[in-house]
């Protein structure tokens, strides 16, 4: 796959944790990639837009404050170029 969307660490976490993402270069594209990455809760409603912007190829890090929400399981979904990978994440306080 062209892009790859990296367990968040730590898990579970108390208020900030790290996402790591790639996106990489495809043949049939020479531009930079329209990419979003955006936090849910458990019942699917959006958090929050970490990222949503164009990218160039590479690896990624970006991080998350949760210390504003509740504790609870979270979703956070990477999205780009028809590509769309979802993982959760549990935040403890």
């Amino acid at each position: 796959s062209a892009y790859s969307l990296g367990q968040n660490y730590p898990n579970p976490f108390n208020a900030r944790t790290v996402i790591r993402f790639e996106v990489q270069k495809l043949e049939s594209r020479s531009q930079n990639s329209e990419v979003t990455l955006k936090i849910f809760d458990a019942l699917g409603r959006e958090v929050e837009t970490l990222v949503n912007e164009r990218l160039q190829p590479g690896t990624y890090e970006t991080s998350f404050d949760g210390s504003g929400l509740n504790s609870g399981v979270y979703f956070y979904r990477l999205t780009a170029d028809g590509f769309s990978e979802t993982k959760s994440m549990v935040l403890i306080k």
